[in-house]
């Protein structure tokens, strides 16, 4: 008899100590007020689950401020909020997913990026890809660079990320922003790489000044 197929439950794509320096680094951006309501938010989710997102995730910014987060490259405060709302549910891969829909799809912009933000730090496996494919195929340069964080890196198919490193230069998004940049880049990369300098050249147009990072492949 053949032994059933285990499948182990997803984790996350950041440490959890990575989670950790992120709390300590959102602690030490808030007031003393702002430590204690949110923990009081963190507790509220811990007990009603999700409904305790439905008023708090949307009011993270206006609640929790949306300055820069210091220390954390294109974070802003509400995002480190809403990411640490959506790691606080019991919930793990497709249910989580769900979830994270769910707030993605009824937010704004900010709620969205603070979605994207979460994915590497949530339980997930690959089942919220739809939500980088979907950021990707916006024109919101914030959403973009959002998508293409750790998540992505693991998670997206070679093919669609070499479409989103692409599209980064098509829209001036800097390409220190994409998360593994220099372990998944190939040399069909560098070629279409090399075609889209071309193209801009023959158009007279710039050329990105970083397009060198993806034009050579060593392998």
């Amino acid at each position: 008899m053949t032994a059933p197929t285990i499948t182990p439950p997803p984790t996350t794509v950041h440490h959890p100590l990575t989670l950790r320096a992120l709390a300590e680094g959102l602690g030490s951006a808030l007031g003393h007020e702002h430590r204690t309501r949110l923990n009081q938010d963190l507790a509220a989710v811990t007990e009603q689950g999700p409904t305790a997102l439905d008023s708090r995730f949307p009011a993270a910014g206006r609640r929790y401020g949306r300055t820069r987060l210091p220390g954390w490259a294109g974070w802003h405060i509400e995002d480190a909020v809403r990411t640490r709302l959506l790691a606080r549910l019991d919930l793990h891969a497709t249910p989580l997913a769900q979830e994270a829909t769910r707030r993605y799809r009824d937010g704004d912009a900010a709620e969205r990026r603070g979605v994207l933000h979460a994915l590497p730090f949530l339980p997930l496996g690959p089942h919220a890809v739809h939500l980088t494919d979907d950021a990707l195929r916006t024109n919101d340069n914030r959403l973009i660079a959002a998508a293409l964080g750790p998540y992505a890196q693991a998670h997206l198919d070679q093919y669609r990320w070499r479409q989103a490193v692409l599209k980064c230069l098509f829209t001036g998004i800097p390409l220190a922003k994409v998360a593994g940049l220099h372990e998944r880049r190939d040399a069909e990369l560098a070629r279409m790489a090399t075609g889209f300098a071309a193209e801009r050249r023959a158009a007279g147009r710039t050329v990105p000044a970083d397009l060198w990072l993806i034009a050579t492949h060593d392998g």
